[in-house]
């Protein structure tokens, strides 16, 4: 049976880092899927790949036999799906966008009307993504930007550019405790249940459970969610409390929930990203449109720094 790409792109990438916690967060995997993949290679190819123990990852000498032609075939078959995308992006004019929540913050309609000013025979489709993949669609190729929360898992992997920065609320119940309070120190809610996104989405997950704000302090988990339904219909049925942005705050108001401004966080940041590798104009034009200041009606513009963050 032959190898799978996708089996040599993990080999190359544990090569490569000689780690295989460092590989998997480049690969956007669990560091347990990615050792499976690498046995089930080695038990395919007959061979052993590496030497392993609980401090160093060395390659064996069939392992750097293989290293060479791997990365080859990996290379030329990353040209060859760019080639083919850029040949489908040209007939089809289509670019698509991930999201994990509503955009809202009058974002999108300036954004779709300034791209159609630079590409008038392209649309936009808005792809939606669960939490499972914090970076909406971009680790799996299945969008070609995204707007995500940071951080996300290997961040330096993807090009960045922060679009808001909003303090961060909580949403409850309305017969909640602190239903009539107007703001809340986060002290106040280290005993809460709090919903959580799934373990994948990773640094993410830990951020919207403000884990670097507890001091050590537990947190408990009231349910897990993987998107903004799930999240608000979880609140509802009194599951948990869940953290949010003051925009996503405003973007899911709606009956029995109540939202107040959280004191002692950082805010939080809603980015455009997009892969360093992809280099067609049509993207550059993207980041340009979402840069230009918007028109009236839409308000004030987005402070957007015009070096692409990494």
């Amino acid at each position: 049976m032959d190898a799978h790409l996708r089996d040599l792109r993990y080999f190359v990438a544990v090569a490569e880092e000689l780690s295989f916690t460092r590989a998997a967060e480049r690969l956007f995997v669990s560091q347990p899927a990615l050792s499976k993949q690498i046995k089930q290679l080695e038990d395919q190819l007959r061979v052993k790949l590496f030497d392993r123990d609980r401090r160093s990852v060395t390659l064996t000498a069939p392992g750097q036999a293989l290293l060479t032609a791997a990365r080859e075939m990996v290379r030329s078959w990353d040209e060859t799906q760019r080639a083919v995308s850029d040949a489908a992006a040209a007939q089809a004019a289509l670019l698509t966008v991930g999201l994990s929540t509503s955009l809202g913050r009058g974002l999108l309609p300036p954004l779709r009307a300034r791209f159609a000013e630079r590409r008038p025979n392209w649309r936009l489709r808005i792809r939606q993504i669960n939490w499972d993949d914090a970076t909406a669609g971009l680790a799996s190729g299945d969008v070609d930007v995204a707007f995500v929360w940071l951080p996300i898992p290997n961040q330096d992997a993807l090009n960045t550019q922060v679009v808001a920065r909003e303090p961060r609320w909580v949403a409850f119940r309305d017969d909640h405790r602190l239903a009539a309070c107007e703001e809340v120190d986060f002290t106040e809610l280290l005993d809460e249940p709090f919903l959580a996104l799934p373990d994948s989405a990773g640094t993410l997950r830990d951020f919207w459970l403000a884990l670097d704000h507890r001091g050590g302090h537990p947190v408990r988990i009231g349910a897990t969610v993987s998107n903004a339904d799930e999240t608000f219909t979880a609140v509802e049925e009194g599951s948990g409390i869940v953290l949010l942005s003051s925009g996503n705050a405003a973007v899911y108001r709606r009956p029995g929930v109540h939202s107040i401004p959280v004191t002692g966080l950082s805010p939080s940041e809603l980015a455009l990203a997009w892969r360093p590798d992809d280099h067609r104009t049509v993207i550059r034009d993207f980041i340009d449109a979402l840069r230009t200041p918007p028109p009236a009606p839409y308000g004030e513009p987005v402070s957007v720094d015009p070096t692409p963050a990494r």
